[in-house]
């Protein structure tokens, strides 16, 4: 019982110490906007930095993490194919092989996969 007591008091010491130096760090740090502006040699900046974001490297991206995670779900299916030559293996293996060429197929007919 007296080491539950001791673990209670332990953490309840550790809760006012982590808000303190919260507290601490809050009263500090103050919204400036000079502060939070971006440096470019002490002169006003030339344009805005939040510039829009291009749709077309964007929809690249998902396309390459799309066929990135497919390509991770091939690694255990070879693995099993070399220990287990089950048809089951090998039919779904092939099916889901089927179905990753026609989105590529589909990708490419659509432009998606040509940068300029």
């Amino acid at each position: 019982m007296n080491s539950f007591f001791m673990f209670a008091l332990f953490l309840i010491i550790l809760n006012l110490f982590l808000y303190i130096i919260s507290s601490i760090i809050m009263t500090k740090s103050q919204k400036n906007r000079e502060k939070n502006s971006p440096f470019e040699c002490g002169f006003d900046p030339s344009w805005y930095t939040r510039s829009p974001f291009s749709m077309r490297f964007f929809l690249l991206a998902v396309i390459f993490l799309i066929f990135d995670i497919e390509i991770i779900l091939l690694i255990p299916i070879i693995s099993n194919l070399l220990f287990s030559p089950c048809m089951i293996y090998l039919s779904s293996s092939i099916i889901f092989l089927i179905i990753l060429t026609l989105g590529l197929l589909h990708e490419w007919n659509q432009g998606s996969l040509n940068w300029m």
